[in-house]
């Protein structure tokens, strides 16, 4: 289903609780506007990034040890200008369980290549999928779900109507999906979206996906 234009949806999502995961060199303006759309419109949003245990010797550029979860324009996770506590929280994925969640959100950057390979991540998203509950990614971020059906046997994107940052296209075809080239899209439980543009129309989707 390709969505329109943005609209306000403040409090379809209370007593909703949504997983956004991200990792170093995460597309800031993805997981900012994800969290506080969402927010806005009643969830409860928890940003879940990986311990430095599993980041190994990469840890974004400049690279130090111990370095704080970082974006690509230089946004940390907790974020230097949202108040932790507020709109949203932070947990490590390898301790949230999927149970807890309705939702699991896959922001874009260069972020989803740590996630495709942690196991943890990839386990915590089949469970979320398995269940009937959403997978939503956008930009790059797709390209975890092609790791976690490859890894986890699902069908997130193998199959199903999907959309991307074009350079993900081909991953995606060679995945098995069917690429459009349209703002957002929902497949059954999967939400895709394409670039930073289209963060009104993806959030959009997230939350008729959750209130169908």
């Amino acid at each position: 289903m390709l969505k329109g234009d943005s609209t306000a949806m403040e409090g379809k999502l209370k007593g909703k609780r949504i997983a956004v995961l991200t990792a170093h060199e995460f597309e800031d303006i993805e997981v900012m506007y994800t969290l506080l759309q969402l927010s806005q419109a009643g969830a409860a949003v928890v940003v879940g990034t990986l311990p430095q245990a599993a980041l190994g010797h990469f840890h974004g550029r400049p690279a130090w040890p111990q370095k704080p979860i970082t974006g690509r324009f230089g946004h940390t996770i907790p974020f230097d200008v949202l108040g932790e506590g507020n709109r949203y929280t932070v947990e490590s994925i390898w301790e949230m369980d999927a149970e807890a969640f309705d939702a699991v959100v896959f922001p874009g950057g260069l972020a989803p290549d740590f996630l495709r390979i942690d196991d943890k991540t990839l386990e915590f998203a089949a469970a979320i999928h398995r269940a009937g509950k959403v997978v939503a990614a956008i930009c790059h971020g797709p390209q975890v779900l092609i790791s976690l059906d490859r890894q986890k046997d699902t069908d997130t994107v193998a199959g199903r109507n999907v959309t991307a940052y074009c350079a993900v296209t081909d991953d995606l075809l060679n995945a098995g999906a069917v690429y459009h080239d349209v703002p957002a899209l929902i497949d059954g439980n999967v939400v895709t979206g394409r670039v930073p543009d289209d963060l009104p129309e993806f959030c959009d989707a997230i939350i008729e996906a959750l209130t169908a």
